[in-house]
């Protein structure tokens, strides 16, 4: 068995590239994208997606970490580790084109002794029944005999600088138990605080898919209580603050789930499941709910308008914030892209002022024009302000002169001062 590590990293997104650049500092390491552009990019010292800083950007470069878009310049590597995106369509069917394209991809390269290891969430049983047969199809080599394979998930948090992919528990897993060993002791030899090593790659796989499909479900809870308090005009925020008082209570916030993780992987979990004849009730609610949270907000945002004699037709409404999170430039799968549609059938008249979201990316995936420059704001002219991300660049914006005198301002976050929003989610 080969121990003389030489790791390529497919798909240098939001998981891959930190990955890559943690296990540059010890061993070589190749990164390898499809998008040609971003490796350009990163070539070039530049990480639009912000998650590693250009100190550690740059000695990973400085270590030899080399970037490519032509599968050949992998192909002496002796380590695969894949992080390409698991997408769900626009009916929300599991997506598996990245990863049967990585997988064939790596069986065009493999080598005998040589091993696959996995980061992207997927539903239990994939690695081994979905990714293990497409590679042994096209390199002719076979799973435990002549390659093996491995499951990490990745536990990535965009924006979160403090759970960071070299300080968290990485929870790792093999083919067979010698595997298993060799995978474990390989993140375990670039992490600070170590790793957890599953029994079994489907044990690895489901623990993901859990740990993401609990928060939807816990947000979703929340999200059902947000509409019920607020027909019985309760502010859930001011709810949340009193029950925290209790020590086992877990104070889940309310709002628009989108991204990549909550809003997408326990569609794998569902797809699975119907497989099986079994239908996740829970699961699918929680789902149905947070989807229709776009809904709500702008059905908030229209009656308080309403009832304030503001008319909602051909009014100037101000939306802060496109991207998933706060202090993050990921725009995929935002809920922002569903208030927008839905308040577009009462104004044209809507800005959307982010600056963390490129505008080109946001016009290219999804045909709406944002603003990234406060410059451009109409302050005082808006008939409604929807306060819809936390980014801390909002802090210093003077949101209480963003309103009309008697405009709405409505705070879907629940953060601000009660002097600035006149309504909360």
């Amino acid at each position: 068995m080969k121990r003389d590590f030489k790791i390529a990293v497919i798909g240098l997104g939001y998981v891959g590239f930190p990955l890559a650049c943690l296990f540059a500092r010890k061993y070589p390491v190749v990164g390898f994208d499809l998008n040609s552009e971003r490796i350009r990019q990163l070539a070039d010292g530049i990480d639009r997606n912000n998650e590693v800083s250009c100190e550690t950007h740059a000695a990973a470069l400085a270590n030899g970490m080399r970037l490519t878009s032509d599968p050949e310049e992998i192909r002496d590597c002796n380590v695969y580790i894949v992080a390409v995106p698991t997408p769900v369509d626009r009916h929300h069917h599991p997506d598996m084109t990245p990863l049967e394209r990585a997988s064939r991809i790596i069986g065009g390269i493999l080598s005998a002794g040589d091993i696959v290891i996995f980061e992207s969430t997927v539903y239990p049983g994939a690695t081994e029944e979905y990714c293990a047969p497409i590679i042994e199809e096209v390199s002719g080599l076979r799973l435990n005999e002549d390659f093996f394979l491995g499951y990490s998930p990745e536990r990535i948090n965009p924006g979160d600088r403090l759970h960071s992919v070299e300080t968290i528990v990485k929870i790792t897993s093999g083919s067979t138990p010698e595997i298993a060993e060799v995978i474990d002791g390989l993140y375990g030899s670039v992490l600070r605080n170590g790793t957890f090593k599953a029994p079994s790659i489907k044990v690895a796989e489901a623990a993901k898919i859990m740990e993401n499909t609990q928060r939807d479900i816990n947000i979703a809870f929340m999200n059902e209580m947000a509409m019920i308090f607020d027909e019985i005009d309760i502010d859930i925020f001011d709810v949340i603050e009193a029950a925290s008082t209790k020590w086992n209570f877990l104070p889940f916030q309310p709002g628009l789930v989108g991204g990549h993780c909550i809003s997408v992987d326990p569609y794998y979990l569902i797809e699975q499941s119907k497989d099986k004849g079994i239908y996740p009730r829970l699961t699918t609610e929680a789902r149905r709910i947070n989807n229709s949270m776009a809904k709500h907000v702008v059905s908030k945002l229209i009656r308080h308008m309403t009832l304030a004699n503001i008319p909602v037709v051909d009014s100037r409404i101000l939306i802060l914030g496109f991207t998933f999170k706060e202090n993050c430039p990921d725009v995929r799968n935002t809920k922002i892209a569903d208030v927008y549609d839905t308040l577009r059938k009462y104004t044209s008249r809507i800005q959307i002022f982010d600056p963390w979201a490129d505008p080109k990316e946001v016009q290219r995936y999804y045909g709406i024009d944002i603003v990234s420059d406060p410059a451009l704001l109409h302050r005082g002219e808006y008939d409604a302000v929807l306060y819809s991300v936390k980014h801390s660049e909002f802090e210093s914006l003077g949101l209480e002169s963003l309103c009309r005198p008697g405009g709405i301002f409505l705070d879907v976050k629940g953060n601000l001062d009660r002097k600035i929003s006149t309504h909360r989610l």
